[in-house]
């Protein structure tokens, strides 16, 4: 089943998700090879795909789990979690209905 992983950021977190980033996407590009990511990307603080300074407010993933509990400890192996960009991280069923 699909699942989507929302992190929301704690303010100020640009230079602790910069630090943590390559571990974060390391863990992505994992998942991509095992065909279970259908997406993931980060939200921008401002109406822009480069924010600069302004940074990010969180963070979105959608992938294939076994299980809601498989998903959530996923989710708290995060690197970003460690790293303390993340103020707060929900897990929740996703049914993609399109394309």
């Amino acid at each position: 089943m699909l699942y989507a992983i929302i992190g929301h950021d704690v303010p100020d977190s640009l230079e602790r998700r910069k630090a943590a980033r390559p571990a974060h996407l390391e863990r992505l590009q994992a998942m991509q090879d095992e065909g279970r990511l259908l997406l993931a990307g980060p939200f921008p603080s401002v109406d822009a795909n480069d924010p600069g300074a302004a940074g990010f407010s969180g963070s979105l993933i959608v992938a294939e789990f076994p299980s809601l509990q498989e998903a959530q400890i996923w989710a708290d192996a995060d690197p970003y979690v460690s790293a303390g960009v993340y103020q707060h991280v929900a897990v929740r069923p996703f049914r993609k209905v399109l394309p």
